[in-house]
């Protein structure tokens, strides 16, 4: 079932219009979860264009927009960004959403299910061609403080296909206000950056014959060690 929001254009766009910015907007507590530290999340959607207009999503009762920003990413392979989301429901908790123009203004192109159960999230890892195919594959964990896994999806045809999963990692903690790691390369490849269950070691993820495989990078200790492996130091 899909549930609908309100989307808004303040003006026809021309086709030629592109994605320049995203933000949050219009703060609201009626889905109290604290994930991120407080109780505030967010009602709508508010995308620039390079024309310079204004569109939005707006989620009225059963959504909120359960992040820390929105994420401008090419997934459609047009040379023009897309924006990706995570969005939460009353009763289903977390999922991912992509976001792009059509016929000047904003749709919702492609996302995951629901996770299935109120107050369950999920931590985005980032967006690249992760295995070289020309396919641009989203990363994200599983409920970081529960499930902890790292599950993979493609976007291809106007759908994200779930690809690889592997247990055991995560990227995120109650409370904290960021997520940690990311997407890098380090001139061999994409690799993703996250923890192990226990937030013992900074470990890379790479997709190699369709399969996850972790190595770690060497021991945790708070973010500086998730900035030099990003760093590829």
């Amino acid at each position: 079932m899909r549930w609908a929001a309100v989307v808004m254009a303040l003006a026809a766009t021309p086709a030629a219009a592109e994605i320049t910015g995203a933000r949050y907007t219009e703060p609201t507590t009626r889905y109290a979860h604290g994930v991120l530290g407080d109780d505030i999340e967010h009602a709508t959607l508010e995308v620039t264009l390079s024309d310079g207009m204004v569109a939005s999503v707006n989620w009225v009762d059963t959504v909120v927009f359960e992040d820390t920003e929105p994420r401008l990413v090419d997934v459609t392979g047009d040379g023009a960004p897309e924006v990706i989301v995570v969005e939460s429901h009353e009763d289903q908790g977390g999922r991912l959403a992509i976001y792009g123009l059509q016929d000047g203004t904003i749709a919702r192109l492609a996302e995951t299910p629901w996770i299935g159960q109120r107050f369950r999230w999920l931590a985005p890892v980032g967006a690249a061609d992760l295995d070289g195919d020309g396919a641009i594959e989203i990363a994200y964990i599983d409920r970081p403080h529960l499930a902890k896994t790292l599950r993979v999806w493609r976007y291809e045809n106007g759908a994200l296909t779930q690809i690889a999963t592997r247990a055991g990692l995560t990227n995120h903690r109650i409370g904290e206000r960021d997520i940690a790691g990311g997407i890098r390369d380090c001139a061999q490849g994409p690799e993703m950056i996250v923890a192990d269950a226990g937030w013992a070691q900074v470990v890379a993820v790479r997709m190699v014959d369709g399969a996850l495989v972790a190595t770690p990078l060497g021991p945790h200790a708070g973010r500086p060690s998730f900035a030099k492996a990003m760093r590829c130091a």
